[in-house]
Parts: structure tokens; C-alpha cells; sequence
């Protein structure tokens, strides 16, 4: 392994400072994101959760520099994506971010063996100046799947698609590796087989790794979670316990077991504690929405 990553400088840190994103639907302006501040170190391995809707997709194609965003600032090491030209944008996705996209198959060439998939997964980073790039059966091997390199797709499991799907997205060692749902439609052994595979890259190479889930096991495996509520975030999990998060203009997501309890428009005394907690009393009174 020290070989394939000798070189490197490890994994690229994510930076968001009021990021916003509005797109247009049938001639209307809908916000997917809302005042988004992220700190993600390099190295780390963060689940990105929240429900359908909330903005986990629109988060990840703005990491990938798939789209810009509307205002706001975000970095990717030490490149504001939204000040990036286009050919300096191009080398960054072919070099140094990798994703994954949801369902194994939509990252493969079905015609082509695992080692040709990473391989062609390289062409663009070899077009655009990449130099020492790892030989396409050492990433392979870096997901245990150098004794498939040969293989035809159809033989292979449903974990080693997915683990293959994620071969492709290491093609380059890059520094961020964005995953969406890449355990979704899997048994819970080839989720796991997918899971130890992530965590090793994220191990060895130092990549940093954010991968959206809806699957609470998959969550409560990782060491530091993201949920996105309303375009906003709205909690965060360390060590298997849940926090909201104040936002930088001052907005608080309650979690949505107090939510369902408290109606909105209800008000709320917030009140300091001299122990330093806060207490939020609603009055019971509602406000017209």
C-alpha cells in the first residue's frame, strides 16, 4: 500500500459559508439550499443524511462541480468552486474529487472488465496532465478485487458491482470521494462488504469521504453525521448521539420529534440558564403562519 500512496498529500477539507442554491421548475425559482455552513476536515468520513427533498443531492453535485453555487462560498481544499474557470473546474472533477452515483451500474461500462473500468475511470486525469497515477489493478486491489480484474461484469456479486462502482470513483486516489446511497439495494452482507471498503480507502489513501444514506444501520457506523432538513443543516451525530445546529443567522432546526409536538407558529421563550443551558418554553399561544 505504501507504494500506491506515496505522494499524496491525504485527504482535501470541505468548506461552506452561506451556501445557497436556487434552480428553476416550470418557470419558478426553488431554493434546494439555504445558508449552508459545513467544516468538514480532511480525512474525515461523514454520512450525509436527511429526508427526500431536503438537499443532500443538490449538496453533493455542488461538491462534485457538477453545478455552482448560487451564492455563498464553497471549497474544496483550496479551491472556491464558484470562482473556479471552466478548464480548472474540468481538472479538478477528472483529478481530485471521485463520485459515485447511486445504483452500481450507472458508473460502469457493462461491455468492459473491472480493470478496463477503472482504467477508461483515468483517461480524462491522463488527458488533462495527471502523472503517476496507481495501475488500475492496484486500485482494484485497494477494494479487494484485484482476482476480478479480469471478470465480465455479469459475473460478478451485487457487493462487487457496488465495490467496483467505488473502484472507479478511487480511480485517481483522489482527495474527496462523494458517494450517493452507494448501499441502497444491497443484503446486509454486501452492504457491509461496501461499507469496510469505504472505510479502508478512507484509512489508507486519507480521502475524505462523504456518502449519502438513508439506512440508519449505515449511519450509526459512521463517526460523524450530516442531516439535511428544509435545504438546511439541521443536526449533526457524533459517537451515536444527535445535535442541532445553530446556524451562522442564527436559525435553529428542532428535531423532528419535538417538531411533530410543538405546532408551528408557537412561541417560544428562550431563556439562558446560569448553568449555561438553554431552555425553550413555548407559551402555547400561536402566531399566524
Amino acid at each position: 500500500m505504501t507504494s500506491l500512496v506515496s505522494g499524496r498529500s491525504g485527504g482535501l477539507s470541505v468548506s461552506a459559508h452561506g451556501l445557497v442554491h436556487i434552480y428553476r421548475l416550470e418557470g419558478n425559482d426553488v431554493v434546494a439550499l439555504t445558508s449552508v455552513d459545513l467544516e468538514v476536515p480532511a480525512g474525515q468520513l461523514v454520512g450525509l443524511l436527511g429526508p427526500s427533498g431536503s438537499g443532500k443531492s443538490t449538496l453533493i453535485t455542488l461538491l462534485a462541480g457538477v453545478q455552482r453555487p448560487s451564492a455563498g462560498r464553497l471549497r474544496v481544499g483550496e479551491h472556491d468552486l464558484s470562482l473556479l474557470a471552466d478548464a480548472d473546474l474540468d481538472r479538478l472533477r477528472a483529478i481530485e474529487i471521485g463520485a459515485v452515483l447511486q445504483s452500481a451500474v450507472r458508473n460502469l461500462l457493462s461491455y468492459a472488465s473491472p480493470e478496463q473500468n477503472v482504467a477508461f475511470a483515468q483517461k480524462a486525469a491522463r488527458r488533462l496532465g495527471a502523472r503517476e497515477l496507481p495501475r488500475p489493478r492496484e486500485v482494484l486491489d485497494l477494494l479487494s478485487l484485484a482476482d476480478c480484474a479480469e471478470r465480465r461484469l455479469v459475473e460478478l456479486t451485487p457487493g462487487q458491482l457496488q465495490r467496483l462502482a467505488v473502484a472507479v470513483g478511487m480511480a485517481t486516489l483522489p482527495g474527496l470521494l462523494l458517494a450517493d446511497e452507494p448501499t441502497s439495494q444491497l443484503d446486509h452482507r454486501y452492504r457491509d462488504e461496501v461499507l469496510a471498503a469505504i472505510g479502508s480507502v478512507n484509512r489508507s489513501v486519507g480521502t475524505t469521504v462523504i456518502t449519502v444514506t438513508h439506512d440508519p444501520e449505515v449511519a450509526a457506523r459512521m463517526p460523524r453525521t450530516i442531516t439535511i432538513r428544509d435545504g438546511r443543516i439541521g443536526a449533526e451525530g457524533h459517537g451515536g448521539e444527535d445535535f442541532a445546529v445553530l446556524g451562522r443567522d442564527g436559525s435553529l432546526q428542532l428535531p423532528p420529534d419535538i417538531r411533530e409536538r410543538i405546532a408551528p407558529g408557537t412561541l417560544l421563550r428562550v431563556q439562558l440558564n446560569p448553568d449555561g443551558t438553554v431552555l425553550l418554553d413555548p407559551r402555547g399561544r400561536q402566531v399566524e403562519p
